[in-house]
């Protein structure tokens, strides 16, 4: 069994200084992104098993973003994968092997409680506009498969995680949320969908399959759209005393 590491969120003391032209090798070195200790904790459970479900463990990890990243942006430092990375979980983690992906998950973690509550509120709001982006693509994008969907919405956010990790990245890229989440998805090589909505998103006609779809979700979860389809800002919930402020 790992150790039980619980990520206390505090300003990363190795964070990057940045130029403005934002190398790609800076990117990738930006400090590992937490993971629920929950899903650490069901991860851990399901590997100690006689025979590991690869399907089951993939989607107790996409229901994770810091999972989702850190295996992906794992697999996007394999030489196994330069020619080709990943679009899905299920080959990250059949290519890897387990133990190097529980690994990468369990390098820092955080709980569900008062001093979590930012983080804790992105991951929730991921993981729904995620759903709502599958459902979406499913019924009325028949080009777009439901599983890249899924992905796009549940990496839309990315861009906001500098400003809320106090990276110094974030201070290179004021109020530009989507270049942020652009340059990360390519520093930590991303799925192409993924690219592809942080590429739309930062044009100026800003509109794609990818970027309705996105778009179309927060509306159906019942979101307020602040800006959505210029500059990629997180919705606030209206649900939620406790929506997350990225200021």
């Amino acid at each position: 069994m790992l150790n039980e590491k619980v990520f206390e969120i505090v300003t990363a003391r190795n964070a990057l200084t940045v130029t403005p032209t934002l190398a790609l090798e800076l990117v990738r070195d930006l400090p590992d992104v937490p993971v629920m200790l929950e899903t650490l904790l069901q991860l851990e459970l399901k590997v100690s098993e006689r025979a590991v479900d690869l399907g089951a463990m993939s989607q107790l990890v996409l229901s994770d973003l810091g999972a989702s990243l850190q295996i992906m942006r794992l697999a996007g430092r394999e030489e196994s994968f330069e020619e080709s990375h990943p679009a899905r979980i299920e080959d990250c983690i059949s290519g890897l092997g387990v133990q190097a992906c529980l690994e990468a998950v369990s390098r820092r973690t955080f709980t569900r409680n008062s001093s979590h509550l930012e983080i804790f509120d992105i991951w929730s709001h991921s993981r729904e506009i995620a759903e709502s982006c599958r459902s979406i693509a499913d019924a009325e994008f028949p080009s777009v498969h439901p599983d890249e969907a899924y992905l796009v919405g549940l990496f839309h956010a990315i861009g906001t995680l500098p400003e809320v990790f106090d990276w110094d990245l974030a201070a290179s890229l004021p109020g530009d949320p989507a270049l942020a989440g652009l340059k990360i998805a390519e520093a930590w090589a991303l799925p192409g969908c993924v690219l592809a909505y942080f590429i739309a998103r930062r044009s100026p006609r800003g509109t794609s399959p990818w970027t309705r779809i996105v778009d179309h979700a927060h509306h159906y979860a019942g979101f307020s759209l602040v800006e959505c389809s210029s500059n990629d800002r997180l919705p606030v919930s209206k649900r939620s005393a406790l929506a997350v402020q990225l200021v």
